[in-house]
């Protein structure tokens, strides 16, 4: 039992490495967060106060309680992009969709994650901090928050943008 909890152990200190350093070398030449040589290192407190951008910003969901703060290209335009998702506690995003492949890690906090046309909580996957996850290209997807805010980072290649399955989920047709 103690060679199981130590290589789990091992095996998620791991995980932390490797998204780190993902994290790291995609930002090699990041723009948004970014000096003007490209240059880009933010520590975790860093990047719990980094200002975000809104809710609004391609490929996020449009919901107030999701804020998005851009570090690398533009989600809007043709080409690699990085987004952080701030989301607060007690949120749920609707079931939607996205036409490009993304990948996510989550960097704190609990998120949870599902795959399918319309919310389903019997779905969902909880995901603590230093997992990982994928958006497949114009796969339904839904998730969640429970009494933590998250925050979530997302790579992916644009542009992007977000459907939701049911637009009257979409917080920009709302009033």
């Amino acid at each position: 039992m103690q060679l199981k909890k130590y290589l789990l152990k091992n095996s998620v200190r791991q995980l932390q490495v490797c998204l780190a350093l993902s994290l790291i070398f995609s930002f090699e030449f990041a723009n948004a967060q970014s000096s003007k040589d490209g240059q880009l290192r933010m520590t975790p407190n860093e990047i719990f106060d980094a200002r975000a951008q809104g809710s609004k910003a391609p490929g996020s969901s449009n919901l107030e309680a999701v804020q998005v703060i851009v570090i690398h290209g533009d989600p809007s335009k043709k080409g690699l992009y990085a987004i952080l998702l701030k989301v607060a506690a007690n949120t749920k995003i609707p079931a939607h969709l996205h036409p490009d492949d993304r990948m996510a890690a989550v960097l704190s906090g609990t998120w949870y994650f599902g795959y399918g046309n319309k919310f389903d909580e019997g779905k969902l996957k909880k995901l603590p901090a230093g997992s990982v996850y994928s958006e497949v290209e114009k796969q339904n997807h839904f998730a969640m928050t429970k009494d933590e805010a998250v925050i979530v980072e997302i790579t992916g290649y644009g542009p992007s943008g977000v459907t939701y399955v049911n637009p009257a989920d979409d917080p920009a047709n709302k009033k």
